[in-house]
């Protein structure tokens, strides 16, 4: 990976990439050792700025000629990702000798536009989605054809940009995986999963894929080579679609939660039940020593915890609004419906939904009947939930929704390693 260090302030010291870009919107003056690798940015300025002699690379912008210097044209569009075609012609306008363009990209259909324009082009350029879900353009410079990429130094000069020593410790070739949904605003993957995989000595990193759609996902994870993917709401039953394979365990939850790369074939996995069991475990309480189990849910996550606690031995009750959906998964794994509303006779009470997430109020049961003795696990994480109170105050086991996080985040590295994470690295990198 041929990493350009870009400084968006001053360096204390100088980074030691291959390449460095010299922005004349940061520099007043510059160092006297830019040599025929480098790049100065004019960034609106005059060409007169740039030292005579010099042998590098002077990024004129859309300018078409003039300068008396090897040019990059470098063309942004800060509103969207054009479709493949524009992108190819807009690259091979001009007489410079390499072409730049950087899109905003907000979508998988976006990167798959990105990825087909840089099959298109017919000339040495530098292709760039903007953004968070675009990071994955820059660390994908062969893919894309690029002719190198860009990290920055001291502060970002672009949205998506990662740091350039990060870049060069990564590599060629690093593995890619990530996290999709929306929103993502709240999801902790990332911080955990890159804490496993530093632990673990991997040349890789996970990344947010925010996407209002799955529109192209899977021709995205191919392109770009992402080892794995996981997948939140709501998209765990949609992501099915563009699969080849699903695992037993989630065709029987119904929802996929980790997608595998495996050289461009794609499986589809539920690593939620994993999830439950490890936070009973770390809670000090097996699941299989809860007779009697109340899930509250009707979705992905409830059928996990649904054939978790049936797979561990327990006799599984199931609450929640859609009395369709409840009868469905209670049919499917062989559960009951709740008779009632309360939570009185239960040895477990399992919240899958997202009541809790943004206020105190929407739970079908009382929380009033919750009783010492009990375990209680909300998997609601981002917050100290109104259920988790009430069960810290009656004196109940509390099941963490961060373990089950980190117990089903375990598993999903686990399949795309193939080996163990450091489950004590990924709940400090969360706590």
């Amino acid at each position: 990976m041929r990493v350009c260090a870009t400084y968006g302030s001053v360096p204390g010291e100088r980074s030691d990439a291959p390449m460095e870009e010299f922005r004349l919107d940061v520099f007043d003056e510059l160092p006297g050792d830019i040599g025929r690798d480098d790049i100065i940015a004019l960034c609106g300025r005059d060409a007169s700025l740039v030292p005579e002699g010099f042998e590098g690379l002077v990024d004129a912008g859309e300018s078409e000629g003039g300068i008396p210097f090897r040019r990059i044209r470098s063309v942004h569009d800060f509103e969207r990702t054009p479709e493949a075609d524009a992108i190819a012609e807009m690259l091979s306008v001009g007489g410079q000798e390499i072409s730049k363009l950087a899109c905003r990209a907000d979508s998988f259909s976006d990167l798959h536009r990105i990825y087909l324009a840089s099959e298109k082009a017919s000339r040495r350029h530098v292709l760039i989605g903007m953004g968070e879900i675009g990071t994955v353009t820059r660390l994908r410079p062969e893919v894309l054809g690029n002719e190198f990429t860009f990290g920055y130094v001291g502060e970002p000069t672009a949205p998506g940009q990662l740091p350039a020593d990060e870049m060069m410790r990564l590599g060629d070739g690093c593995t890619v995986v990530g996290v999709t949904g929306n929103p993502l605003g709240h999801t902790r993957s990332p911080a955990m999963q890159n804490a496993a995989i530093s632990q673990a000595g991997i040349a890789g990193i996970c990344l947010r894929f925010p996407s209002p759609d799955l529109g192209h996902f899977a021709d995205a994870v191919r392109e770009y080579r992402i080892r794995g993917m996981n997948v939140t709401m709501p998209y765990k039953e949609e992501v099915m679609g563009q699969l080849d394979r699903i695992d037993a365990h989630a065709t029987e939850a119904g929802a996929v939660n980790t997608v595998v790369n495996d050289g461009g074939r794609l499986t589809g996995y539920s690593t939620d039940g994993y999830g439950v069991e490890f936070a009973f475990s770390e809670a000090g309480r097996p699941l299989e020593d809860h007779p009697k189990v109340l899930v509250f849910g009707s979705g992905g996550a409830a059928r996990s915890a649904v054939y978790a606690a049936m797979g561990s031995g327990c006799e599984t009750c199931v609450l929640g609004r859609n009395a369709e959906a409840v009868r469905r998964i209670c049919s499917n794994a062989g559960a009951e419906v709740a008779g009632d509303r309360s939570v009185e006779g239960y040895d477990a009470v399992i919240n899958c939904t997202p009541v809790g997430m943004g206020g105190d109020s929407g739970y079908m049961f009382g929380l009033d009947g919750l009783r010492e003795g009990q375990t209680v696990m909300d998997c609601v994480y981002s917050r100290k939930t109104a259920l988790v109170r009430a069960a810290e105050s009656k004196g109940c086991r509390i099941a963490s929704g961060l373990d089950m996080l980190v117990g089903q985040g375990a598993r999903s590295f686990e399949l795309w390693f193939g080996k163990g994470p450091d489950t004590r690295a990924m709940r400090g990198a969360i706590s």
